[in-house]
């Protein structure tokens, strides 16, 4: 019996000493796999990059490529000529993109709290509310009277902050979900036991307890405001106010209208960098944002897979 035993437990030993090798080797391919997927998507940034800094006679001769003829600092001279509106510009897109993202983030955390509790006697009226608005909208016309005429929010940092974009009924569906897979009742009864008020409840309990997915709709809160150009196209008559993508939009507008114009054609194609401008713009545009992804990735899949998926 002793001698099977010990039989027993070694081939035991083997098959998991194989299954740990198999395993690591499995671990190694993946690796590898998802290293060389990450540098092909870093390789078109890094050609955007290098073109943005390429001479505009070498674009035109050779195209794109990793190793330009000759350097030049021209598309960036070109673009940020107007240093004052440049700032101006960055100065709004960051102040409407922290305000933005910290009150709608509140507000769409707060709205899907009592949607998540099942003795909220009124919760499906709102969560049909909600949802109704995903489906359907006033239309453009009257979406605009009442942000311009009535709250006169014209040429104001609150036209690139408040239309459309301050609280999303799907985000509020998904905070939902995750209050309702992921905070066990008892959590809520226990702080009803001790006398924690709602609010108490809310700001103690549910949001610490909740990161994962507030950070997950908060990355996607600072993208929308970040990349938003149409509020200002629709709302900004002034440069005070305007955003960072709407003046890199206006701008490549402009250089466009100068390189097809006939009578400015020949000159603009030896004063104005044409591509190289608009992979400058293109970092520009995308450079700070970037350094938003390291915060918000620890909780980026936790929070969509688990708000997501159950339910």
């Amino acid at each position: 019996m002793k001698v099977v035993t010990s039989a027993a437990v070694h081939t035991i030993s083997r098959k998991s000493y194989h299954a740990n090798s198999v395993s690591q080797w499995t671990n190694l391919l993946i690796v590898i796999l998802f290293a060389g997927y990450s540098l092909l998507c870093l390789i078109p940034v890094l050609l955007v990059l290098i073109v943005s800094f390429s001479d505009e006679q070498s674009i035109t001769l050779h195209g794109y490529s990793f190793y330009p003829s000759r350097w030049s600092v021209e598309a960036y001279l070109y673009l940020f000529r107007d240093g004052i509106t440049i700032a101006r510009a960055y100065g709004a897109t960051i102040t409407a993109t922290v305000l933005g993202t910290a009150v709608g983030l509140l507000m769409t955390a707060s709205f899907a709290f009592p949607l998540s509790k099942p003795d909220f006697k009124y919760r499906n009226i709102f969560a049909f509310y909600a949802f109704f608005t995903l489906l359907f909208n006033g239309g453009l016309v009257p979406w605009y009277i009442v942000f311009s005429k009535y709250l006169k929010l014209g040429n104001t940092i609150w036209a690139l902050i408040l239309p459309g974009l301050l609280m999303n009924a799907f985000y509020v569906m998904l905070i939902r979900t995750f209050y309702q897979s992921s905070i066990p009742v008892e959590i809520y009864e226990s702080a009803q036991i001790d006398g924690a008020n709602e609010i108490r409840v809310f700001v103690q309990i549910v949001i610490p307890l909740s990161l994962p997915v507030l950070t997950t709709i908060g990355l996607f809160y600072t993208l929308a405001y970040w990349n938003d150009w149409n509020n200002s196209m629709i709302f900004q008559s002034r440069d005070q106010f305007i955003s960072l993508q709407y003046l890199m939009n206006r701008t490549l507008l402009n250089l466009q209208y100068l390189l097809q114009n006939n009578q400015a054609a020949a000159q603009a194609q030896v004063d104005f960098p044409g591509e190289s401008v608009r992979m400058a713009m293109a970092i520009a545009g995308i450079g700070p944002i970037l350094f938003a992804y390291p915060f918000f990735q620890k909780y980026l899949v936790k929070g969509l897979t688990v708000g997501a998926v159950k339910g």
